[in-house]
């Protein structure tokens, strides 16, 4: 029997915060492996953990796995969260890559210069209101059904929760003109794997603060 998917970051957000939702909704146990400093991911290049000496790894089903969409593919594969055929394939990952235009600003959200954050903050919201929630209340609406894709659930509703948590974060406003996407929202809060993960406790992270900037910008040795 495979044993818990290992993964290896640092405790905080970032490019593994997704990898956690999908595993999470999926109802898949985990253990995470943090480091700590420089010399903890130094430690994983040099023992040949890491394909193109970057993280997030996952160890899963006796691969080291890194790339994201590697990841949340095999992931959404093995669990059934990725279509029943190749046209609902397609599909996702067009929801998919349409949002990660949006998830990068997020993730470099806590790492840009505080003379800067304002004007960033105020662009996410141009974009999250104007180009991207519209775009999936209009797929919601086009075919009436209670998920994006095929009618039932996939790893696009599952980052779309995601991100969805994320905008709300910096004004829950925003969500207020799209009825469809705070429909999807509740649905998928309320799946009992999602709704454990929202709870305090779980491995779901915080915002980034202040210590736990100064923890990443000592992994990667960034100014």
């Amino acid at each position: 029997m495979a044993g818990k998917p290992k993964l290896h970051y640092y405790d905080g957000r970032g490019r593994m915060d997704s990898i956690l939702w999908l595993l999470a909704a999926a109802g898949v146990e985990f253990e995470e492996k943090f480091m700590e400093t420089s010399k903890d991911l130094e430690k994983l290049r040099n023992d040949g953990s890491l394909m193109f000496q970057q993280v997030p790894m996952v160890e899963i089903d006796g691969m080291k796995l890194v790339q994201c969409r590697a990841i949340l593919n095999y992931i959404a594969a093995k669990h059934n969260l990725y279509g029943r055929d190749t046209k609902e394939r397609a599909l996702i990952d067009r929801y998919i890559e349409g949002m990660a235009d949006l998830n990068e600003m997020f993730i470099f959200l806590p790492i840009t210069p505080p003379d800067e954050k304002g004007a960033k903050i105020t662009q996410i919201k141009e974009s999250t209101t104007n180009r991207y929630f519209p775009a999936f209340e209009k797929v919601l609406k086009s075919h009436g059904q209670d998920y994006l894709v095929g009618n039932r659930l996939s790893r696009a509703d599952i980052h779309l929760v995601e991100l969805i948590y994320y905008v709300e974060e910096i004004d829950p406003s925003l969500l207020a003109n799209f009825p469809l996407l705070k429909a999807l929202k509740a649905r998928i809060s309320n799946l009992p794997n999602v709704k454990k993960f929202l709870q305090p406790g779980s491995p779901r992270k915080p915002p980034m603060d202040e210590k736990c900037l100064a923890k990443v910008k000592e992994i990667f040795q960034l100014k």
